[in-house]
């Protein structure tokens, strides 16, 4: 197991996995691409996430630095603010959701709980690899159906970014604070609920 970055493990109450502990988005990568066996390992993980019905309704679109074309094509789908720092980033995809069950073409209400299973699965196999997994909501989900023939009945869900920690100095001011910024998370006195609602389990 590669634990690449220099950042300082997530403070938890009791101890966690070291990986969990020491995973976090950064903003800054360096432009090595993932090979093709990499990939697929990360990929593979995701296609075993459990999902309702076993119905798997996660897709992926993929675009890397090696066909700029195609890479600036997914690049236009993105907030100005998520393109400043994506545009120096190897790897750009985006998670697609079925959104109905195949086998019935019923609403499936379940679909965004798996495609976010399959999501952390793919995060969590690309981080025991050395690699990080930045996941953004800032990106338009039209541009993205034009851009790539996304059909009727899938939606796009996330855009991400893969790929191995960076230099903050090369990010744009902002995000350069952001990513020198402490992590931080909600106590769980504040998540998790016992016999009744806000009344903490812990």
């Amino acid at each position: 197991m590669t634990l690449h970055t220099s950042r300082e493990p997530a403070k938890t109450r009791r101890p966690i996995m070291e990986l969990l502990a020491k995973r976090w988005s950064p903003k800054a990568f360096k432009l090595e691409i993932p090979t093709e066996d990499e990939l697929i390992s990360m990929f593979e993980a995701a296609r075993w996430a459990p999902s309702c019905f076993n119905n798997q309704p996660w897709r992926y679109l993929v675009t890397t630095r090696d066909d700029p074309e195609v890479f600036s094509r997914a690049l236009g789908c993105l907030t100005q603010a998520n393109a400043a720092w994506v545009r120096n980033t190897p790897l750009l995809a985006f998670q697609v959701m079925r959104e109905a069950f195949e086998y019935n073409e019923k609403p499936n209400p379940w679909s965004g709980l798996d495609c976010g299973l399959a999501m952390a699965q793919l995060i969590i196999q690309a981080e025991s690899m050395g690699w990080s997994v930045h996941v953004m909501a800032g990106f338009s989900r039209d541009r993205v159906r034009a851009a790539f023939g996304v059909p009727e009945g899938f939606r796009p869900m996330v855009a991400f970014v893969i790929g191995k920690e960076g230099d903050p100095d090369t990010l744009p001011p902002d995000d350069r604070e952001e990513e020198r910024a402490p992590r931080v998370r909600k106590e769980l006195e504040e998540t998790v609920f016992s016999d009744q609602w806000g009344k903490s389990l812990f």
